[in-house]
């Protein structure tokens, strides 16, 4: 696998953390969102994620580059792509590799890996301090995800999702800082301490569908309605 990596992100809603963009081959076509939405298809976007495979580095450097991180460092694995491996795999060694590398920093990320054979891997990076978020497609499927206990959830939402809901099962929907406050990007969400980087938080981080196909990701995330209580 090959990773560009981006000391000082001058992505909006990231903030100037660290960041990767990882290979196409990584996603998953079993995503929703695979080619139908995905914001990293987004023009700005889609113009880093298509030099990965020119500027990238393999994964020995990049491991180098995050341990060179300052300790307690907040930094994003992935702003488009996904786990290393091709598709719905994890490659295990290269994932061992980050975990390693990020130990004593707060390193996170999410996934569409959700196969029965990739969680796992993923549950074993959470109990070591890189934080997978596992990707639901609606509140319903937050439960589904919550329910194999790999790592933290996050949901995509409708536009129009209050900022506290709830899934079908009675979790707790929390919409993302940056979606609610102007101001605040992921590295300053949080207190400078990002909720997608707790693996142990106790409530499902909500992300409005957003970007130029939000008409699409809008009507995916309506499979399954947020509820609202009192």
């Amino acid at each position: 696998m090959l990773y560009t990596f981006i000391r000082n992100s001058g992505n909006r809603k990231t903030g100037p953390l660290p960041v990767t963009y990882n290979l196409r081959e990584t996603c998953p076509p079993g995503c929703a969102l695979y080619r139908a939405g995905c914001y990293g298809e987004d023009f700005h976007t889609r113009m880093s994620w298509d030099k990965v495979p020119q500027r990238g580095v393999p994964i020995d450097q990049l491991a180098g580059h995050i341990q060179s991180l300052p300790p307690g460092q907040a930094w994003r694995f992935a702003v488009v792509g996904d786990l290393p491996g091709k598709g719905e795999k994890v490659d295990a060694f290269e994932l061992g590799q980050i975990v390693k590398a990020n130990k004593g920093r707060r390193g996170f990320t999410y996934t569409h890996k959700h196969a029965p054979h990739a969680l796992p891997w993923i549950k074993h990076a959470n109990s070591w301090g890189f934080t997978v978020n596992l990707s639901a497609d609606n509140a319903g499927h937050a439960d589904q995800l919550a329910e194999t206990q790999a790592g933290p959830v996050v949901a995509l939402v409708p536009i129009d999702t209050p900022k506290v809901s709830h899934t079908p099962a009675g979790r707790l929907i929390v919409i993302c800082e940056a979606q609610t406050r102007d101001e605040i990007t992921c590295e300053s969400c949080g207190n400078f301490e990002p909720w997608c980087s707790r693996a142990n938080r106790d409530f499902i981080v909500g992300f409005r569908a957003h970007g130029s196909k939000a008409h699409q990701t809008d009507k995916l995330a309506r499979k399954v309605i947020p509820i609202l209580k009192g």
